[in-house]
């Protein structure tokens, strides 16, 4: 599904991801492990179009993404959970779930169905502001937004970021439940090790922008990868 080779991306003269290739397979979740600084923000916004790459190629499903700016990304077939959610504080529960549907989903006014069985507490706070939820709240409410794009392939940065551990637990059992449900990938940046086990099918570990070791759960070293994530 999503292929990407020798992709290098930084921020003027200071590249941050060195030639980086990785592919995520139809369905598949795969977990990018690593320390804060280490180029998994950056990488994660290259690929969904709000950082250009330098050079390198990106495609999903065969078509290259070159040049494409982020809204015709996400109509290729990509949604992205930013860092820190990004909500619209001011716009209900509701409104904030609706902004992101297509403009004929828009006229129906109306959630779908799946939004609401994956997180009833959405319903029971559909009229709530959304700068009133807590963190593990808004996180829910920031997934929820991007799946009402119906994407092939979910892109998520730091989901865990800031939220408490049985909330963690829950994400990570509705992501895996959706996955199957609505068949779509996960791309998902990562230093909770025991949240990247409860989703992921593979781990690739990122220092100083570079891949340097990628292994599946069933025979993952996870010490190895721990020694990765410890500052």
């Amino acid at each position: 599904m999503l292929e990407v080779n020798q992709l290098q991306v930084g921020y003027g003269e200071s590249d941050v991801v060195h030639q980086v290739s990785l592919h995520v397979a139809g369905g598949e979740a795969v977990a990018l492990m690593g320390r804060n600084g280490m180029g998994k923000t950056t990488l994660l916004k290259a690929l969904i179009g709000m950082l250009p790459a330098k050079r390198g190629q990106i495609s999903l499903d065969g078509v290259s993404l070159a040049g494409l700016p982020s809204h015709q990304r996400v109509h290729s077939g990509m949604a992205f959970v930013p860092q820190g959610r990004m909500i619209f504080s001011q716009l209900t529960v509701e409104e904030n779930i609706l902004v992101a549907m297509d403009r004929k989903a828009q006229d129906s006014r109306r959630v779908p169905d799946y939004v609401h069985a994956a997180f009833p507490v959405l319903a029971e706070m559909r009229d709530r502001k959304g700068g009133n939820l807590s963190g593990g709240q808004q996180q829910m409410l920031a997934i929820a937004r991007a799946l009402v794009t119906n994407p092939r392939l979910l892109i998520l940065d730091e989901p865990t970021e800031g939220i408490q551990p049985s909330i963690i637990k829950d994400m990570a059992r509705i992501l895996n439940v959706l996955r199957r449900e609505r068949q779509f990938a996960i791309l998902v940046s990562e230093q909770v090790l025991s949240f990247a086990l409860d989703l992921a099918d593979r781990f690739l570990v990122i220092d100083r922008g570079r891949i340097v070791h990628e292994e599946a759960r069933a025979t993952l070293d996870q010490a190895k990868v721990s020694a990765f994530l410890t500052v």
